[in-house]
């Protein structure tokens, strides 16, 4: 199949940006990288063919500017623009900006982004398509008339305590605030919207009902304008602040029958949104095995790359096929025929530069050094490498670590032998909290609920511990520092090499880990 394009670009950063460089690359065209100034030295900014220039550090002058980013696109000659996903990914204005400079969007058309961007919409929308939504409003709270404030409270006295607050716009846990009781709502309802405001420029706020324990299980969706298909469902229940850490596909301990009926829901969404490019429907299910919908996210997702690896089909090369014009290509119809069966198990870690025991704080910085690991099964998604500078204005990824195996208990194996050969100095990296993760048992068992992290995250003697051990490699090393030369030199001919490897996997193991 020839191209879809000649040249396409880049609009976004960190690893995501190096990763749709790569898609395009391998279908023979070029990739046109933007950076702000923090970026100039960055990654995607040399892995591109060509790179352009788009204001300072803050987004707000940079990559969160339409006319700067469609302004690249039209100087460099490209005929598409690809968003990747945060941002300006789910714009309707970016979208609608390409469309009226004659650029491919590889994403949904801009209509289809207003509806699913507004999550009220796509709540009426979802119960007009027979899918179970869960239980809350349909409508913007009226939070600055003050004889609506009984009203308000009614509504959530009939969904029951405890509520959600939750922008219509956006999300990653931002707008959301959870209401214990009735003397808690007012004050949630105005810093919610303020939130809302602030991040997504639309203060509009609504109620949902708490759904405990429940986990969050998604569809991945792609649609070329006639057809929608289903490529299967990810477990996304290990977060923080509604932010997913874990990702997994299939959802482990779905029967095919609850796989199936998962993903017609979301197929019904997706063919009444009329949608073209890959987007996913985001679900809970609940202690009794009832799915409740919650929102479509209209873009390609941070952990798509465990549906790549257990159904063989790339998302981005799909997306760009489907915005140069083309169809869903029949190796993805065939694996949507197939979804309810998946080949095989993978799981996705995200590693952060956050500070697992101090509330996942970003710790911006330098990496000193950076060694991915490899082997059977491990792909690693990353924007990063030695001398990389982390800059404070954005998201703190750093890279995917992605294992896939003939089964979950392989993927688990393969995932942590990939973590403890993964190496990191310089900054602190959520790494330790990785590696909880994989070696806990409950996790080992099955599925877990979306409250794991407060249940089984207890960093504060994890971390005690590793200062100590720390401290302790240290001495050591002084010690050997100190050593004399005919010390080391009679050490050394007697073999007694052991005793120093020893003291280095020690220092290793203390710093490097949790630095």
């Amino acid at each position: 199949m020839a191209a879809p394009f000649a040249r396409v670009l880049v609009a976004n950063r960190g690893e995501i940006a190096v990763r749709l460089i790569r898609a395009c690359h391998e279908l023979g065209m070029e990739a046109v990288a933007v950076f702000s100034e923090a970026d100039a030295a960055a990654l995607h900014v040399r892995r591109a063919d060509l790179a352009v220039p788009i204001g300072p550090t803050d987004p707000a002058e940079s990559y969160l500017r339409v006319e700067a980013l469609v302004g690249a696109a039209r100087q460099t000659g490209c005929q598409a623009l690809h968003p990747g996903y945060g941002f300006l990914s789910e714009q309707a204005v970016l979208a609608r900006a390409c469309a009226e400079a004659g650029i491919a969007f590889v994403g949904p058309d801009p209509a289809t982004l207003e509806l699913l961007g507004d999550k009220l919409a796509a709540r009426r929308l979802a119960r007009d398509a027979g899918v179970p939504v869960v239980p809350g409003t349909l409508a913007p709270a009226p939070i600055e008339r003050a004889d609506e404030v009984e009203a308000i409270a009614a509504a959530a006295r009939e969904l029951g305590f405890p509520v959600l607050v939750k922008a219509a716009a956006g999300g990653g846990g931002r707008g959301m605030r959870e209401v214990a009781n009735v003397r808690q709502l007012p004050e949630a309802l105005v810093a919610a919207s303020r939130e809302a405001a602030a991040a997504f420029a639309d203060g509009s706020v609504y109620l949902e009902r708490v759904v405990r324990p429940a986990r969050h299980v998604e569809v991945q969706l792609l649609g070329d304008g006639r057809t929608v298909i289903a490529l299967g469902e990810r477990e996304c229940s290990i977060q923080r602040r509604h932010q997913k850490l874990v990702e997994e596909a299939p959802a482990p301990g779905l029967e095919a029958e609850a796989r199936t009926a998962l993903h017609g829901f979301a197929v019904a969404l997706g063919r009444a949104a009329g949608l073209r490019s890959a987007a996913t429907a985001e679900f809970l299910l609940d202690g009794e095995g009832h799915f409740w919908f919650l929102e479509v996210n209209a873009r390609l997702q941070v952990e798509h790359g465990v549906t790549e690896l257990v159904t063989g089909i790339d998302l981005v090369h799909e997306q760009l096929r489907i915005a140069g014009g083309g169809s869903i290509s029949p190796a993805a119809l065939a694996a949507a025929e197939r979804a309810a069966a998946p080949n095989g198990h993978a799981i996705e870690v995200r590693l952060t530069a956050e500070d697992p025991a101090d509330g996942f704080r970003p710790q911006p910085g330098r990496i000193a050094r950076w060694s991915e690991p490899g082997g059977p099964g491990i792909r690693v998604d990353s924007g990063v490498e030695n001398g990389s500078t982390v800059p404070g204005a954005y998201d703190s990824l750093l890279a995917k670590i992605l294992a896939w195996g003939p089964d979950r208990s392989i993927s688990i194996a393969r995932l942590r032998r990939a973590l403890e050969e993964l190496e990191v100095v310089g900054i602190q990296t959520c790494l330790p909290f990785l590696h909880h993760v994989v070696a806990d048992p409950r996790f080992a068992a099955g599925p877990v609920d979306t409250g794991y992290l407060e249940r089984s995250w207890k960093p504060g003697p994890l971390r005690a511990q590793a200062l100590e051990d720390a401290a302790l490699a240290a001495a050591l090393l002084a010690w050997s520092e100190v050593a004399s030369t005919s010390e080391r030199s009679s050490r050394s001919a007697r073999g007694d090499e052991p005793s120093r490897s020893w003291r280095h996997e020690g220092w290793r193991e203390a710093t490097e880990r949790w630095p």
